[in-house]
């Protein structure tokens, strides 16, 4: 047999670490499996996931994406899992009870932890988890992504059972600046928040990739962009919330030549966008359909300047920004996109326009047609350099032993 070629393609290494930290998380995806391989192999904890619904690894509608797919990158080789049968006649992150999983605090319970991550809160299985551990004095960690951009201060009905929430857990992690701005709203004492940022795996993003280079170049021919084409992309699911037709909008009317837009993916508002699109000169504006992981790179070195315009509150960080800034692209995102504050500084690494203002993402998008591109690849990379892996990693290997710690249990 051949030996790997990365450290993800190995088998999870035998369990020596100094705590044992339960990981509790919806289904396996593209971009939290990679991160356990490598807390597998490099943090000197050991874990286990439990998952609660095999969305991901085997083909399952996605409604939004309005398509059946399975992610085609290894999702649960290189560090110990489990799936536990989840009873739910619905399964899935729309109701209450879509994770329902009788049997998790039993396993739970056989393998010992010293500490429990929690992902989410708001369903059947992840309430009984925290009461489980509470009553048991297994220390609660919580990771989650949510932030307050563009929604006005909560009253009190919010913020109070959210801060008897907050105080079941041990420690927090926080993604970037709005999120933590959230704990901090609702308590959350400056103490028990640790840095974990989102990263994603920069192993598959490597813009210098022979593999993707020709891939990209390939599209590029295709769809008949010369090499002088600027190009715009917006990738992800065409929903109104991430703001397609305005982008469409802007974009046509700058009328700019030899410019480009891309979309790829599916969803509510594809057969609108491709209406609207008629309007555009032929060869303006391109639409390929859902690209599974593996092909994200070569879309990403297909463009110029990537696009997250989104209004809707649910953009909670936008890891699509993290993947085209590793391939070196700028990005043009909205104010209310969860991951901004830390990524994406207007005129430096992209450009920023007010969520609520076609006007201004016209205006922004304009500037990003007309800059001089090359300038910002340093700058990008210098930003995300600091978002991987090791930077989560240790931030999380510190909330362990912060909610380990005998005063805090």
């Amino acid at each position: 047999m051949n030996p790997p070629t990365s450290s993800f393609e190995r088998a999870a290494p035998a369990a020596t670490g100094s705590h044992r930290l339960a990981i509790v998380l919806s289904h396996p995806t593209q971009y939290y499996s990679p991160w356990f391989r490598w807390l597998a192999w490099h943090a000197g904890l050991q874990l286990r996931v439990f998952y609660l619904w095999e969305f991901g690894v085997t083909a399952t509608l996605d409604p939004r994406f309005q398509t059946t797919f399975k992610w085609d990158v290894d999702l649960l080789s290189g560090y110990d899992s489990e799936f536990v049968p989840n009873v739910s006649r619905s399964p899935g992150a729309e109701s209450f009870r879509g994770f329902n999983n009788p049997g998790l605090t039993a396993r739970l319970g056989a393998w010992q932890p010293d500490a429990i991550l929690l992902f989410g809160y708001k369903w059947l299985s992840h309430l009984h988890v925290i009461a489980w551990a509470r009553a048991r004095g297994v220390p609660l960690i919580f990771r989650g992504d949510s932030h307050l951009l563009g929604r006005p201060a909560p009253g009190w009905r919010r913020t109070l059972p959210l801060r008897c929430l907050f105080r079941q857990f041990a420690a927090v992690t926080y993604v970037g600046i709005a999120n933590r701005a959230y704990f901090e709203t609702f308590g959350v004492p400056a103490d028990r928040l640790f840095f974990a940022p989102h990263a994603v795996n920069h192993e598959l993003f490597a813009p210098d990739a022979p593999e993707h280079r020709a891939a990209a170049q390939a599209l590029r021919h295709r769809l008949g962009l010369g090499s002088s084409t600027r190009v715009v992309l917006f990738a992800g699911k065409l929903v109104a919330a991430k703001q397609p037709r305005v982008l469409l909008e802007a974009f046509l009317s700058l009328a700019r030549p030899d410019t480009a837009l891309v979309f790829v993916g599916d969803g509510e508002e594809r057969a609108a966008l491709v209406e609207a699109a008629r309007a555009a000169p032929a060869g303006r504006v391109h639409f390929l359909p859902f690209a599974n992981q593996s092909e994200m790179p070569a879309r990403y070195l297909l463009a110029d300047i990537f696009a997250l315009p989104s209004r809707g509150l649910y953009e909670t960080w936008g890891l699509a920004v993290n993947e085209a800034m590793h391939m070196n692209r700028p990005c043009l995102v909205s104010d209310r996109v969860g991951c901004q504050q830390d990524l994406v500084t207007d005129g430096d690494t992209g450009w920023v326009f007010p969520a609520e203002d076609p006007a201004g993402l016209r205006d922004r998008l304009a500037a990003a047609l007309a800059a001089d591109l090359a300038a910002f690849q340093p700058r990008v990379a210098a930003r995300i350099a600091g978002y991987t892996y090791a930077t989560a990693s240790a931030g999380l290997v510190r909330a362990v032993a912060s909610a380990c710690a005998p005063n805090r249990r």
